[in-house]
């Protein structure tokens, strides 16, 4: 039988490592590779078995084969067992009813698996073309590039040469197959015998940094929206030993940035490369070579091997046109299944780019010649209205939409306001002000692959009528924020949302959709959108921790009226908090902005409680100063009759505090960040030490309701990383072990508090979520978003109703929901008048945070303060 080039090359590096994955192939396949450390290793004899058998089951003939990739290994077998039978691959990250009714293709594969419409090919396809990938880099485009096995061979090799890729390299796949810079990594890696670490996972993603370290990846490749993300998780503070270098490419990267990335590499120890190229020349044309990054960062470089420019002097243009001479130039455009047949039928490539070089013979773009639009009559040159309107000091995207011109404004630490953008445009364009619309952002929307999001531009506010249900109005009324700052691409974590806020947003977020996911908090908006209408199955999810806080404070408040007596939601709700501190603030955020939103969500707790403390001492002497400052714990006294009431809530602002500090020092940061389970569960082994020592600091009644409690509050974050069952089980084993015995003190009934505290952790640990009919859902979120101002409150409710326990539970209920509405109204009522005094200067106040900034808010959910005992009542809830 012959064997293809590619099963050949494949297997001539025989054992060595190829892919590293986290699940073995699902096609059915007969060498699946090793399993260590929950990753699949696949070599390079397995991999060729892997194409080989694929290959097979497409059969011998040459076809159009349509498949949608993905980073994993069903994408990768297939991608390279359709190219070893000579079949045409059309690589898309999806195949589109627009691919499917325009190029018709003879085989469609989807999750790897080939479903063939017919045994031979429809079409006449050129013995050269191996491959189709969209102008853009973007989904189902039906104009395609039509590129050759020598296409892909020449760039590889290039690639591989300035790069000095060799065997002992791994890359972790940070861009989609589908996209000419994600796909070239792929080919230029596999050329050399190199190897792949193959994950979707995002830089965002905690996971990510985890394998990389784990598994000794040495480089990865980036498009300026990664640069983004790294800052944003700070990648300078992260220990790399194996990263030999860095790609940049996908876009221009503002210079200040390329020397400041080139500077780190050269303190870190690894290189960073910036690349130009276009998938018209497969991939690269230019590199930047590290060592001139500093000094050069406004420059493309010098041409790959192989490759070389010519500058082309243009008619309608003051510079030259870049043009691109060598091997990887495609073979031509595509726009229907009749030019599958065509040969060459471009010789060079004209880039669309204006540039020059400079005198140290390293090319720089300097613009662009394609970008118009014809708006009000006027021909509009875009890219350089965004170059002038730079030269003013705006940072923008235009473009058109219909007959008005639409920009993407990004506001900046001296932002002026929209309508002095519009009218810097309107004078620049020539273009009435009336054809302008100006759409204030936090960030210029940006594609996949880096670029600018032109079809995101235009469904900004302001810039045309929505189509879809307007998630960014209910977020931006939930979380206090700008509608206009909300993208696309944001998530309820990115935008700030915490367990403040999780609640009432959720609640909202049902009604709109219908049945929720469980990890809507983590999808975007664009996401949260294209969730089908109608989606009203049976009730309503509940978050555990939310239902916790509705019953906890039920049964708090009941027992303090003399309901019922039953103890133990405090600490219940001290895991709860934890739990959500460890969701909502030990994220991704740098670590400032983590500190920043975790003592913020404090405050959300502290300031309300000592300002009705203070309020109670107007018409009574309930409270001392030291309630006010939230430090009866700390300075006592500690035997008056409310030296326990408000225990729960001075912990609950303590510990927050403590470990907002804690995970601000750069040490434990970078610990947290290379390993968030295990440095929970060291937390939890250190503050245990406070179950069995109280090292004289509070009596043996009253340790289990002061500051050394800390360890429940540590074990809700241990929950919260632990991603596997082992981990579940580990923490759960930690706290049965620990609760039991702990409140065998006098005058406390141990038992029954423990079987609660235990039966609460338990339900948070593993519920991932509960399914209640809708009315019970509204009343359980609409008591735990008011917990709270029901808790402060109640204490002086209930006592006006004497023996009338039932109408005492329901007034104290009621009081503070009704407290936490006006609260809230007042809120929104100030922020309105704030961005109204701000509207001079500027159209809308930015969004409290950007995406990552957002994502250190905390669990002081309003609901994870319940608890405290009553006058009379037993004082420890």
């Amino acid at each position: 039988m012959t064997i293809s080039p590619i099963v050949a090359h494949l297997r001539s590096y025989d054992d060595r490592i190829a892919v590293l994955c986290s699940r073995s192939p699902s096609a059915g396949v007969t060498a699946a590779g090793s399993v260590a450390d929950g990753m699949q290793r696949i070599t390079y004899a397995q991999l060729a078995i892997l194409v080989e058998e694929y290959a097979t089951r497409l059969g011998p003939h040459r076809r159009l084969v349509a498949i949608a990739a993905r980073n994993d290994i069903d994408s990768l077998v297939a991608y390279l067992g359709a190219l070893s039978t000579g079949s045409v691959v059309l690589l898309a990250a999806e195949i589109t009813e627009e691919l499917l009714d325009t190029y018709d293709p003879d085989v469609v594969v989807d999750a790897g698996v080939p479903v063939a419409r017919r045994a031979k090919s429809a079409h006449d396809l050129h013995p050269d073309l191996a491959l189709l990938l969209s102008t853009s880099g973007s989904t189902g485009s039906p104009k395609l590039v039509r590129l050759s096995t020598a296409n892909l061979m020449s760039n590889a090799s290039a690639i591989a040469e300035y790069l000095s890729i060799g065997p002992d390299d791994r890359a972790a796949t940070t861009l989609p197959m589908f996209y000419c810079y994600g796909l070239s990594v792929v080919h230029s890696y596999f050329l050399r015998g190199a190897s792949l670490l193959l994950t979707e996972r995002s830089v965002l993603d905690d996971q990510f940094w985890e394998q990389a370290r784990s598994h000794r990846v040495t480089s990865f490749a980036a498009v300026p929206y990664t640069i983004d993300l790294l800052d944003r998780v700070g990648f300078d503070r992260m220990r790399l030993p194996d990263l030999r270098y860095i790609t940049q490419a996908g876009g221009r990267l503002a210079p200040e940035r390329v020397r400041a990335y080139a500077q780190l590499g050269a303190r870190s120890g690894w290189e960073f490369f910036v690349m130009y190229g276009q998938t018209e020349a497969t991939a690269r044309m230019a590199y930047l070579p590290p060592e001139l990054a500093a000094e050069h960062p406004e420059c493309i470089g010098i041409p790959i091997p192989g490759g070389r420019f010519t500058l082309e002097q243009v008619d309608d243009a003051s510079a030259a046109e870049l043009v691109y001479h060598g091997p990887n130039v495609m073979m031509g455009y595509a726009q229907s299944p009749g030019d599958l047949a065509l040969g060459h039928t471009v010789e060079a490539l004209r880039t669309g780019d204006l540039a020059r070089r400079t005198a140290d013979g390293l090319y720089q773009v300097i613009g662009r010649r394609s970008r118009f639009a014809k708006i009000f009559g006027l021909r509009i040159d875009l890219q350089r209205l965004e170059s002038r309107l730079a030269a003013a000091g705006f940072t923008t995207d235009c473009t058109e939409s219909g007959d008005h011109l639409v920009i993407a404004a990004q506001r900046g630490v001296d932002v002026r306001s929209s309508a002095e953008v519009t009218a810097t445009a309107a004078r620049l364009s020539g273009l009435p002000a009336a054809a302008i619309r100006t759409c204030p952002v936090d960030e210029l929307p940006r594609l996949a692959n880096g670029k600018p999001d032109y079809p995101a531009i235009r469904s900004l506010p302001g810039a045309a009528p929505s189509t879809t249900r307007d998630i960014r109005a209910l977020y931006a009324d939930a979380l206090g924020l700008d509608p206009a700052s909300i993208r696309p691409d944001s998530s309820f974590v990115d935008l700030g949302g915490n367990s403040l806020t999780y609640v009432t947003t959720s609640a909202r977020l049902e009604r709109a959709l219908g049945k929720l996911p469980p990890d809507w908090p983590a999808l975007t908006v664009a996401e949260l959108e294209r969730i089908p209408s109608g989606n009203t199955s049976f009730g309503r999810s509940l978050d555990p921790a939310t239902l916790l806080r509705a019953v906890g404070i039920v049964l708090i408040a009941g027992s303090h009226i003399g309901i019922f007596t039953l103890w133990g939601g405090a600490h219940v709700l001290l895991g709860v908090a934890g739990f959500n501190f460890a969701r909502f603030a030990v994220t991704a955020a740098p670590r400032a902005q983590r500190l920043h939103h975790a003592l913020r969500t404090a405050a959300l707790i502290a300031i309300p409680t000592a300002v009705w403390v203070a309020l109670t001492l107007l018409f009574s002497d309930y409270y001392g100063w030291q309630n006010v400052l939230l430090l009866n714990k700390i300075l006592g006294p500690h035997d008056s009759d409310t030296a326990g009431h408000l225990w729960f809530i001075e912990v609950l602002v303590l510990f927050m505090v403590a470990a907002a500090l804690l995970v601000r020092i750069p040490t434990f940061d970078r610990l947290e960040r290379r390993d968030p389970f295990w440095f929970a569960m060291a937390l939890v082994a250190f503050t245990v030490l406070f179950r069995v020592q109280s090292f004289g600091l509070y009596s043996t009644h009253d340790v289990p309701f002061s500051p050394l409690a800390c360890w429940f509050f540590a074990l809700g974050w241990a929950a919260a990383k632990a991603r596997m069952i082992w981990q579940r089980l580990l923490v759960s084993a930690v706290m049965l072990i620990s609760v039991t015995g702990y409140f065998d003190i006098p005058d406390i009934d141990a038992a029954d508090r423990e079987r609660l505290v235990m039966a609460g952790l338990l339900l948070l640990f593993w519920l991932p979520a509960v399914r209640v009919p809708a009315l019970i859902a509204g009343v359980a979120a609409v008591l735990a978003d008011s917990s709270l101002f029901i808790y402060l409150l109640h204490w002086q409710v209930y006592p006006l109703f004497g023996q009338h326990h039932i109408a005492a539970l329901l007034a104290a209920l009621g009081a503070g929901v009704a407290a936490t509405r006006v609260v809230a109204g007042l809120r929104r009522w100030s922020l309105s008048r704030f961005r109204s005094r701000e509207s001079g200067l500027r159209p809308t106040l930015p969004a409290p945070v950007s995406r990552s900034a957002g994502l250190a808010e905390s669990s002081g959910r309003q609901s994870d303060r319940v608890t405290a005992p009553p006058r009379g009542a037993h004082p420890h809830a």
